[in-house]
């Protein structure tokens, strides 16, 4: 009998601890969960905050008797202090450089990132990856000056006159040294994800490792690799400091890489390192280039996105 007693509180003991501890998850659980939900929530009023302050000040731009969406979208010229306010001028710019960068970074990440994921051996891609990264550390100005005083003399070399001092593609070309390790380790992680079993499956029947990556395992990563290529895209349309330093630094309606240029991220570090007085033309300009840079990156990350979509829908 006294045993029986013992047992059962024991029993009741065990179950106190147990109820206790799933208690006490629950509330870990429930702080966890509202923490997520508050960062969610703040990104979106962050997001929401910066687009409501972009388009209030650039409607003071719009508000000035002489500016209409028609030049502002229907001209070519851009000089705001004498009345010319043709925006494709600095838009052309910018994606131009950030097309020659895509085309430099999206082959050789997403090759490298085959590299590294399927071909690499465990130790070579302990020691590759990192030195890979290493370019993404390095300053953007340092890329500007590696741009202007390396890069285009050897362009110059081979392209001769027709290649200016200050030229879209040199910034471009280094825009796309500088977002290779940001696609190769994007790309290198999601297609580390896909399951092995896949791959073994696709060997059973025959498949060659290259066949293999390529045709199974690719398709099968392809929703984080759209991820890094449409970060590259932002990464590209936003950069300021190489284009600043290496494309030019007037506005200039062309998509020929090799004149020089001023992207709308480069005009407003130009621009808003001056003197700018408050409530200026000019200073109220640069909300509604902002606002304009906002609007085509959204539209290059929408395109973006439906073409993965697309493609992802065939493998599916």
């Amino acid at each position: 009998m006294k045993e029986e007693v013992i047992h059962l509180k024991s029993l009741e003991a065990q179950s106190f601890r147990h109820f206790d501890l799933k208690k006490k998850l629950r509330i870990s659980e429930s702080i966890i969960q509202g923490l997520l939900f508050f960062a969610g929530i703040l990104s979106i009023f962050v997001t929401i905050a910066i687009v409501y302050e972009l388009g209030k000040e650039a409607m003071l731009f719009f508000a000035l008797p002489d500016v209409t969406f028609a030049k502002f979208f229907g001209t070519t010229k851009w000089q705001p202090g004498i009345g010319q306010y043709g925006i494709w001028a600095l838009v052309s710019a910018t994606l131009t450089t950030s097309t020659i960068a895509m085309l430099i970074s999206l082959p050789l990440g997403l090759a490298s990132a085959i590299y590294l994921s399927e071909y690499a051996s465990p130790r070579l891609r302990s020691i590759l990856k990192p030195i890979l990264e290493i370019l993404a550390g390095i300053p953007t100005v340092v890329y500007g000056y590696f741009a202007l005083l390396f890069v285009t003399p050897i362009l110059k070399s081979f392209l001769g006159e027709d290649l200016s001092v200050y030229n879209m593609l040199s910034a471009g070309l280094v825009m796309g040294i500088m977002i290779l390790p940001l696609i190769s380790s994007m790309s290198e992680d999601a297609l580390s994800a896909v399951p092995r079993a896949l791959r073994e499956g696709a060997y059973a029947m025959g498949a060659t490792k290259l066949e293999t990556s390529l045709q199974v395992v690719l398709p099968a990563a392809l929703s984080g690799i759209g991820a890094a290529v449409i970060i590259g895209i932002s990464r590209a349309v936003g950069e300021t400091m190489i284009v600043a330093v290496a494309a030019g630094a007037g506005p200039n309606f062309s998509f020929n890489p090799l004149e020089a240029a001023e992207t709308m991220t480069g005009h407003i570090a130009r621009i808003s390192g001056g003197d700018l007085s408050y409530n200026s033309i000019d200073y109220n300009s640069l909300f509604a280039i902002a606002l304009m840079l906002f609007l085509v990156t959204l539209v290059l990350n929408l395109i973006s996105q439906w073409v993965v979509n697309k493609f992802r829908e065939q493998y599916e």
